[in-house]
This record gives structure tokens, C-alpha cells and sequence, in this order.
């Protein structure tokens, strides 16, 4: 009998362990209802949306993200890799709100997707490395995450505005920071 309660403690901790580490990429919005203002906001609908590809039926007339993305290769020569070519997308799936930060073209791109339940949200990379028309995720190890939105209660339809600053390690010697400004309407 005693070894059975020990058993069963045991596993009682390894499963809480388990539950706390899938709940540790989780993070909090912050809102700000004047992130509306911000210049780099504005300055978004100064500018055309980017066309990705010749054929691409834009859906925004302005500008949707202004988003730097830096890779950082920890290799001899340490280089880094810089995109900013993002769009900004947002759906409902359920009860779930999914922000689309990327550069999909219909056969490669990479980005992130932002899934927002109950004002906390956890960061998904996209793998470039799929064939056209998958979504795959890489494993990451996120360092730091910030997202301020402003609001925290979204309705189909609405415009959401929005600021991340997201950095973690794919693996041992690349290291990804994410960081920029968004708009965008929900389908």
C-alpha cells in the first residue's frame, strides 16, 4: 500500500511539471488604446500593401505590418538575416483569435502565428521548409514575448492594432528576434 501512494505522488508531480511546462510559452497581453496613434501605425497607411507575388489578390489597400525579423547565426562568421516583408491577417477559430504575421506566398514563408485566448497568447513559427499549401511549426524556446494590443475583446469585423516583440532559440546556434507594428481586420 505503500508503495502504491508513493506511485502515485510520483506521478501526481511529474504530471503537474508537465502541465506547467506547456503553460510557460504563455503569454499576457498588455493593451493600449493609444497604440491606435503610434507614427509607426499611421505611418502604415501611408504605404501600399506588399504584393508578395505577381498573381497575390491583395486584400488591404495600406500597409497591414511593418515587422523586422533577425536572424542571428551563431556560427564562425555569426551572420544575421534580416526580413521585413510581413502581412498581418486576423481570424477567428472557435474561440480562439489567430494573428498572422508572415510572408506566405504560396509555397514557402516564414513568420509567426499569434494565437489570443482569454488575454494571454502563445507564439507559433512557421517553417519555411513545407510544401505548398502546409502549415508546419519549428520547436522554439522562447526568450522574451511582448504583445500589446488595443484591446482585449474582439469581435469579427473589428480592427485590431497591435505591437510584438517576440525573441526565442530554434536551436543552439540560431537565435530569432521578431519585433514591429501591425493592423488588420478580423475575418
Amino acid at each position: 500500500m505503500k508503495k502504491i501512494t508513493v506511485l502515485f505522488y510520483l506521478i501526481l508531480i511529474v504530471s503537474c511539471k508537465k502541465a506547467q511546462n506547456q503553460t510557460e510559452n504563455f503569454g499576457e497581453i498588455t493593451v493600449d488604446k493609444n497604440i491606435v496613434h503610434d507614427t509607426s501605425i499611421t505611418t502604415l497607411s501611408k504605404y501600399p500593401e506588399l504584393k508578395l507575388f505577381n498573381s497575390e489578390k491583395v486584400e488591404s489597400n495600406t500597409r497591414t505590418a511593418y515587422i523586422v525579423q533577425n536572424a542571428i547565426f551563431f556560427d564562425p562568421n555569426k551572420k544575421i538575416v534580416r526580413f521585413n516583408d510581413y502581412k498581418a491577417k486576423a481570424f477567428y477559430k472557435g474561440d480562439t483569435l489567430e494573428l498572422w504575421l508572415n510572408n506566405y506566398n504560396g509555397y514557402f514563408g516564414n513568420g509567426v502565428i499569434v494565437r489570443i485566448f482569454k488575454n494571454h497568447f502563445k507564439v507559433y513559427d512557421i517553417n519555411p521548409n513545407a510544401l505548398r499549401n502546409e502549415l508546419k511549426f519549428i520547436k522554439t524556446k522562447p526568450l522574451s514575448q511582448k504583445l500589446i494590443l488595443n484591446t482585449n475583446s474582439f469581435n469579427k469585423n473589428d480592427s485590431i492594432y497591435g505591437f510584438i516583440n517576440y525573441t526565442c532559440k530554434i536551436d543552439r546556434l540560431v537565435e530569432k528576434n521578431f519585433r514591429g507594428y501591425f493592423k488588420t481586420l478580423i475575418r
